[in-house]
């Protein structure tokens, strides 16, 4: 409820739901009784704030094309890499960083890492400049020989590859509440637009042609309210699987999209002007069929499902 409200409000950064949605639960559900001591209570009061470090320059939807190395050094690992497109990774205290603890062994070579700010190693890069989420900082990171205690190991070396297909399911279902949130807000700014606006002497929702348009917007939201509502009532109960957090994330995502688009036409010229808030929303909405996986792996894991 929190996301979807931030959703509606425009509140695009910090970035929330990262913090409380997708990496706490990591930490909640891998981390040692020791870890959660030392890290949950402040990620709880806001003093911490977290970061995950997937995505690499060579490495995006393909996890297991990481890179970034961790070596056994006895009592700690010698971390080495780069990452980019890392929500929250100016600001934040701890990152999980996915890196490779042994070359040879596929995906059950990948590892979770707790990075905490101030290792000697750990630089952040620029807080890169995007189209849109100009409120949320994104960075790039780069590790240079950095010293990670064993004690940071989250979850068992190796196992972080199926950890990561774990938690990516809560972090897809996340991405479709917001998606579906900003398509009712769409359909609420064009009924509102088109009651109001006039043209050639009356309002234009009175045209059919808009007139059906806002009826198919506010229809397809509806539908997609009501599915999203459906798998997330499935995974509080455990019962939601991949290819259905897949099926929300891309569907709901796609359909913001093409939502915010056709609310922009509707406005015409005034659509393009960054006073209004449907041009802001055109810009936040663009990366929402990128991040947490692209539409494309999502139908990939969907066909694969059905035995493709």
């Amino acid at each position: 409820m929190l996301s979807e409200e931030q959703t509606r409000a425009g509140c695009s950064g910090p970035g929330f739901s990262v913090h409380t949605d997708i990496i706490v639960p990591y930490l909640s559900s891998l981390a040692t009784d020791e870890q959660k001591r030392r890290w949950l209570p402040g990620t709880v009061s806001g003093e911490i704030i977290t970061a995950i470090a997937m995505t690499e320059p060579g490495a995006g939807s393909d996890l297991q094309g990481i890179r970034t190395t961790a070596v056994d050094q006895g009592d700690h690992y010698l971390l080495n890499g780069s990452k980019t497109f890392i929500s929250n990774g100016i600001n934040a205290d701890l990152v999980i960083v996915v890196c490779r603890t042994d070359p040879d062994a596929g995906h059950q070579g990948i590892s979770l890492l707790v990075v905490e700010r101030g290792m000697e190693g750990f630089e952040r890069g620029r807080n890169l400049d995007k189209i849109g989420l100009h409120a949320q900082d994104t960075a790039e990171l780069s590790f240079t020989d950095v010293r990670v205690p064993k004690a940071n190991l989250l979850g068992e070396q190796g196992s972080g590859f199926i950890s990561l297909m774990m938690n990516l399911q809560q972090e897809r279902l996340i991405i479709a509440a917001q998606a579906a949130a900003a398509c009712e807000l769409m359909v609420e700014i064009s009924v509102d637009y088109a009651k109001t606006r006039q043209a050639f002497g009356k309002p234009i929702g009175k045209f059919q042609h808009n007139r059906f348009l806002v009826a198919e917007m506010a229809t397809e939201a509806q539908v997609t309210r009501v599915f999203v509502d459906d798998c997330i009532r499935k995974h509080l109960s455990g019962d939601l699987d991949p290819q259905g957090a897949s099926m929300a994330k891309w569907w709901a995502t796609e359909l913001q999209n093409k939502l915010v688009t056709q609310t922009l036409q509707l406005h015409g010229g005034y659509g393009y002007m960054m006073e209004y808030p449907v041009a802001k929303a055109f810009l936040d909405s663009r990366i929402s069929t990128i991040y947490g996986g692209t539409t494309e792996i999502q139908k990939e894991i969907i066909g694969r499902s059905l035995g493709l």
